[in-house]
């Protein structure tokens, strides 16, 4: 049975007492249109149950969506040194709920208040509404997943707070209508998907943990550098 988010309602139940009232004053047409606009918003609150790949220490997509770039970033906010970064462009029409990629404890959550322009811009993650969550992996790894609001969305919602133990693949949050989720993880880990590859959340293996890729620095057949594949 599908879920969804408990967000959803304060946006669908506007529409459905709409449907009723229309329905009501015999404007029959107009119901059923408001009926239809009540069911589009619902379905982009979907949450669908998913298994999640690979083993305990592999990293899960944040996001459902379009990777647009795999690259690497220094970010102090989620640790020192350097990190391998995967962007996920979400359009309306893909689940827009977020789960945790790996399991660990929180130890950041930062919100930060900004434009709307496209997701999809090369500036978005500098300039837009967006909230960082950092998790520690046992190993005492960080991963980052950044939140990124898009032209549309009117909010980034985030479940999680400072301290909290998670597992992989739970309900993390959500971004309102369009928007755009980075994963950060350590220099070291292999990057398992590319660019025009399309995710799924808490479901897709986006990253592993490699020794080799640890001793190198690098993902299998990379030249060290930063790279949009």
């Amino acid at each position: 049975m599908m879920r969804f988010a408990r967000e959803a309602w304060p946006f669908v139940l506007p529409f459905v007492l709409l449907g009723a009232l229309l329905l009501v004053f015999g404007q029959l047409g107009w119901a059923v249109a408001a009926l239809v606009v009540a069911l589009a918003v619902l379905l982009f609150f979907r949450d669908p149950r998913r298994e999640p790949a690979g083993g305990p220490a592999s990293v899960l997509s944040a996001a459902d969506g379009l990777v647009t770039r795999v690259d690497q970033v220094e970010d102090p906010e989620v640790g020192p040194g350097t990190f391998r970064r995967v962007v996920t462009f979400l359009s309306v029409f893909d689940v827009h709920v977020q789960k945790t990629p790996v399991a660990g404890k929180v130890i950041r959550t930062h919100y930060m208040p900004g434009r709307k322009v496209a997701a999809f811009r090369e500036d978005a993650g500098q300039v837009n509404e967006q909230l960082l969550t950092v998790i520690e992996r046992p190993d005492g790894g960080r991963v980052g997943v950044r939140q990124i609001a898009g032209l549309l969305a009117r909010r980034v919602v985030c479940s999680l707070a400072e301290g909290d133990a998670v597992e992989r693949a739970q309900p993390m949050g959500l971004i309102k209508f369009g928007s755009r989720v980075d994963v950060l993880v350590p220099v070291g880990y292999r990057i398992t998907v590319a660019k025009g590859d399309r995710v799924q959340n808490g479901a897709t293996v986006i990253a592993e943990p490699v020794a080799a890729a640890v001793r190198d620095g690098v993902r299998d057949g990379d030249d060290g550098g930063d790279e949009e594949s």
